[in-house]
């Protein structure tokens, strides 16, 4: 859990608690003795591959660890995060040879770490170990960013910003980042964070599909865009009077806002956090991200300080005794 180690180090000057727990979360807060609390949920996890087999030559074959796929992976360098970690390439047929099929599937990959038989890639690499994408993160031009795990990494950065910055102020409510595990498998993280927290309202800060660029049918998927603010949900889970506030937010920052659907779920911690305790009224805030669930994930800079802005200026504004019951007596 080393990504939680570097987070739990960020947040410390600036939380008034901070907490882990058996799923592996950490929750950082300010505040946090209020009545009201609200809780911001930021995944730290990203997708990956589970070792499933290795066969007598030494090659390596996996299983998807969330929504993964196999044609990014073509090339590409993975590192192994088991005991000893090691480093493997996915191997790639040569063109001569016919090059990568049509009809290739996932269980068609192999990596290979260098090992000439499966008992010497076992010393190295066990059946259930994690690998993921080695790649370091890119800066492009007009302040964008490249890399993997920013699905949701940027998110986990979100709340942090925002706890640091609500630290120094006077507030009306308890306010309580968490940094989430387990989002792009089973969402238990975000079970465990808010039946720990027991949230007033509780807002999920993740990313969501950019549209803008080659390929994508925006008559199909909708229109977002990186740069032209953040992306707040519409459907079933949203509680909307949240929604409202988060627009106020807007306008007072002089920012736009963009809007997608989620008619059923959010497919966030959003929708396990609205069923911990009693019931949680849920928002849902997310950043444009680019190429979703592939090693080249791409986000800007400017959207995640707009998101922080909104995020701010939202709770500074509440006063701690907001209903946001949708039908009132």
């Amino acid at each position: 859990m080393d990504i939680q180690k570097k987070w739990i180090n960020y947040v410390k000057p600036f939380a008034d608690h901070i907490q882990t727990d058996y799923a592996g979360n950490a929750i950082a807060s300010v505040n946090p003795d209020a009545d009201f609390k609200i809780l911001l949920a930021g995944h730290c996890d990203e997708i990956g591959f589970l070792v499933k087999r290795i066969d007598d030559k030494g090659f390596i074959f996996v299983e998807k660890l969330g929504g993964i796929s196999h044609k990014p992976a073509i090339g590409m360098k993975v590192e192994f995060l088991g005991e000893k970690r090691i480093t493997g390439v996915v191997g790639a047929n040569a063109e001569h040879h016919g090059g990568i099929k049509d009809d290739f599937k996932f269980h068609d990959l192999f990596i290979d770490i260098g090992a000439k038989n499966k008992y010497e890639a076992s010393e190295y690499v066990k059946i259930g170990d994690v690998a993921v994408y080695k790649r370091e993160p890119e800066l492009l031009i007009n302040e964008r960013i490249s890399g993997r795990g920013l699905d949701n990494r940027t998110g986990a950065f979100i709340i942090a910003e925002v706890l640091k910055r609500l630290h120094p102020q006077q507030l009306n409510v308890g306010v309580f980042a968490a940094s989430t595990v387990n989002e792009e498998t089973n969402m238990g993280g975000a079970y465990f964070a808010g039946s720990s927290v027991k949230p007033t309202m509780a807002i999920a800060v993740d990313v969501t599909f950019a549209t803008d660029y080659p390929s994508v049918n925006r008559a199909k998927h909708g229109e977002v865009d990186l740069e032209k603010g953040p992306v707040l949900a519409n459907g079933a889970p949203i509680n909307r009077k949240i929604n409202r506030l988060l627009e106020q937010s807007a306008e007072r920052l002089n920012l736009s806002l963009q809007y997608e659907l989620t008619p059923r779920k959010t497919g966030t911690d959003a929708d396990q956090l609205r069923l911990t305790g009693k019931g949680v009224p849920i928002a849902l805030v997310s950043l444009p991200l680019r190429y979703m669930h592939s090693p080249v994930e791409t986000a800007s800079f400017l959207d995640m300080e707009q998101e922080i802005q909104l995020l701010v200026d939202f709770i500074t504004h509440l006063k701690g005794d907001e209903n946001v019951k949708p039908v009132e007596l």
